[in-house]
């Protein structure tokens, strides 16, 4: 097995497991600031998801026999810190959403970007427990960012 591969792998898993910890902390308070019912039930449901992503990624772990750790995620932790001033300068706009929407989907993509390559990386290593759980991953957070758009759609075209 590739070791140098197999360390990166386990500190991506690091940094994606503290990634999705942090947004089960900044999701109640995107569900609180929406404006719609539409844009609230979306973080409120992918809340749960979050929450199974931490579950599943434990997992991945475990088939690794590694101990479940988390290296701080900067990218996140700067998507979170763009999203909370983003809220405080849109508070009163009715451009709120469209904030709020546009924040949600950086914070997908890196996530969609770091769930491709830990995919391609456990299928290189053969890792296949691993590969299904963060497979399951990453269609939950594609399906998350095209809910995302179909809500950007109408909340743009209102605003």
């Amino acid at each position: 097995m590739n070791t140098a591969l197999h360390n990166l792998f386990v500190d991506e898993l690091q940094d994606i497991y503290d990634a999705e910890q942090q947004l089960v902390e900044a999701l109640p308070k995107l569900a609180k600031a929406a404006e719609t019912d539409e844009l609230r039930e979306a973080f409120e449901s992918h809340l749960k998801e979050t929450e199974g992503h931490v579950s599943r990624l434990e997992q991945v772990f475990e088939s690794l026999n590694e101990k479940p750790k988390r290296k701080k995620c900067h990218g996140i932790a700067g998507i979170i810190n763009e999203g909370e001033k983003a809220l405080k300068e849109q508070k009163d706009s009715e451009a709120l959403d469209a904030a709020l929407i546009a924040g949600a989907q950086k914070a997908e993509h890196y996530e969609i970007a770091t769930y491709g390559t830990l995919c391609n990386w456990a299928d290189l290593m053969d890792h296949q427990d691993a590969f299904e759980l963060l497979q399951q991953n990453l269609d939950e957070e594609k399906e998350a960012d095209r809910l995302l758009s179909e809500i950007a759609e109408s909340v743009n075209g209102t605003s």
